[in-house]
């Protein structure tokens, strides 16, 4: 297994942790008073608070655009490329990105701003409260490929929050087949939403079924869980629990972040 983590991130057990955009232009949320500007701004603050508090890369995500597309309007992409292009001046760490839910886009805005990795949805079927959610890994990939895109690092998500799969098959020859077919760099287990805990019971089968593919704790990584998550998967990906009050909709804690963070570093 190429140690691209460790190349990437600079440490074992990296944690990723979220930059939560406030709701773009053609969202329904989205506040044309406030504007662009507020959105920066907002990002900004938690991005610096997490930065500060010592996690080992972000990713910047549109989490505000409920309800999620899985073909995202042009404008979303062009949003964020503005936005992310704005506040990775001041980071010292690596980022990605993730246009929920958006494999495309997701790439097209990792080319755009010279994002490390995305995490998406790239394999599967499921039915979701956002409709029927069908994928094309193979013309994803392809179009990776074709942007210029084959150093961005791809993160599958086979347990996408809000979704089941549509089909008879268990979570470890899910993992199984999603490697060999795609050769991901990584695999992201989740919760049912943003900020519920991931299964240890399933990280541990996917990750004996899979033991060369590195494997990320999508949702869910606190304070009271985070060691029995780390003795099992490879990375996390930590969104809520760095949030004032731990909820995912508030802006980012510095003070969290600094005794969630201070607490890993003990683990590892």
């Amino acid at each position: 297994m190429s140690n691209w983590l460790r190349n990437v991130f600079h440490v074992d057990k990296p944690i990723i942790a979220m930059v939560h955009m406030r709701a773009m232009p053609g969202d329904p949320g989205y506040d044309k008073e406030k504007g662009l500007e507020w959105i920066y701004e907002l990002a900004r603050a938690d991005m610096i608070a997490l930065q500060n508090g010592g996690v080992d890369a972000v990713m910047f995500s549109n989490e505000f655009s409920l309800p999620y597309l899985t073909e995202v309007e042009p404008i979303t992409t062009a949003t964020m490329a503005a936005l992310v292009t704005q506040l990775k001046s001041e980071l010292e760490i690596p980022f990605g990105v993730n246009v929920l839910w958006d494999p495309v886009a997701s790439i097209d805005l990792a080319v755009a701003t010279g994002a490390k990795f995305v995490r998406e949805i790239f394999t599967g079927v499921y039915g979701s409260d956002f409709g029927v959610w069908n994928t094309n890994s193979g013309k994803v990939i392809r179009h990776q490929v074709a942007v210029g895109g084959q150093d961005v690092r791809l993160l599958f998500n086979i347990v996408p929050e809000s979704a089941a799969y549509l089909g008879d098959r268990d979570i470890a020859d899910i993992a199984r087949s999603t490697v060999f077919n795609n050769e991901p760099d990584g695999i992201c287990v989740s919760g049912l939403t943003a900020g519920s805990e991931t299964s240890t019971q399933t990280l541990k089968i996917v990750k004996e079924a899979i033991p060369d593919t590195f494997v990320f704790a999508n949702t869910g990584v606190n304070q009271d869980n985070v060691a029995d998550q780390l003795a099992i998967a490879d990375g996390a990906i930590i969104g809520t629990a760095f949030k004032e009050g731990g909820s995912t909709w508030n802006p980012v804690s510095e003070k969290r972040v600094k005794e969630l963070m201070a607490k890993i570093k003990g683990l590892r």
